[in-house]
């Protein structure tokens, strides 16, 4: 049985992030398997019964499975150029989970890339201010190889935009942050569990509380923001992720996760499109 794990999965509120891709819930007390958690022995915050860790963790659980390349991981992302809120705030999420890819490999380079993308994306939500010292300690961190500080600053720019936005009120465009950085975060797991599969490795996937918690998050955003073309691919492409987690009932077969590793990469992948 795979051993009690800190679940980035279960993010409800940008990690990114996840990341963060900002995300992650809390299974019952006394289940068994990856979903036993003890929320308290986690950084986070509690909403709605629903435990939000900080998104680093989701890179804490991978390298449980064993060593992974991240080298490979890495992907050198081109941000479009948009004024619409919606995307730029899952860009921001994805960006941040890039960050923790990065990090993870100790790619200096990618690590710098990702933080001149984290100001670049801030600037046009108009967050300068708020993540621009986190955005330059990544990028003076990473000239000194410090990767504990750089960690530490991407787990606070999400929290800084996350906690700027719903100050704003802009709640819709907070949980935009987390699904970003989830989708991001998924795509690793899948990646990495695809490459080395087990029927143990491939459970971290399961997580259909998180996933319902981002349908309830999507299905309660305003008529218009549902509408969105980005969130409308968002909300079937977890609806069919949702399928496959329920209907694992022995356990995750190779196929199903490559069938959610494509769902989160043709997201990953409007989400960047420029249009």
């Amino acid at each position: 049985m795979t051993p009690s794990l800190p679940p980035f999965f279960r993010l409800a509120s940008f990690v990114a992030g996840a990341f963060m891709i900002s995300s992650a819930v809390a299974a019952p007390q006394g289940t068994t398997g990856v979903q036993e958690f003890d929320p308290l022995a986690f950084p986070g915050q509690v909403v709605d019964d629903v435990v939000v860790p900080v998104p680093s963790e989701v890179f804490s659980v991978l390298d449980k499975l064993g060593e992974p390349n991240w080298k490979h991981e890495i992907r050198e992302l081109e941000v479009p150029n948009t004024s619409d809120r919606t995307k730029l705030a899952l860009l921001f999420g994805h960006v941040v989970a890039e960050g923790f890819v990065a990090v993870q490999a100790e790619d200096k380079e990618a690590v710098k890339d990702a933080g001149k993308d984290v100001i670049s994306i801030a600037t046009a939500l108009g967050l300068t201010k708020a993540v621009r010292p986190h955005a330059q300690a990544i990028l003076d961190a990473a000239d000194k190889n410090d990767w504990k500080s750089i960690r530490k600053e991407f787990d606070q720019t999400q929290k800084t935009v996350k906690d700027t936005m719903e100050e704003m009120k802009d709640i819709d465009l907070s949980q935009c942050v987390s699904l970003g950085g989830w989708l991001r975060g998924t795509a690793s797991v899948t990646s990495i569990v695809g490459k080395n599969f087990s029927a143990d490795r491939a459970e971290l996937l399961n997580q259909p509380m998180l996933v319902e918690h981002f349908l309830n998050a999507l299905g309660k955003m305003p008529k218009n923001a549902q509408e969105h073309d980005l969130l409308r691919a968002i909300r079937k492409g977890l609806g069919g992720v949702l399928e496959k987690m329920e209907g694992a009932v022995d356990g995750f077969s190779k196929d199903a996760v490559t069938d959610i590793s494509k769902t989160c990469e043709t997201l990953l992948a409007d989400i960047l499109a420029k249009k």
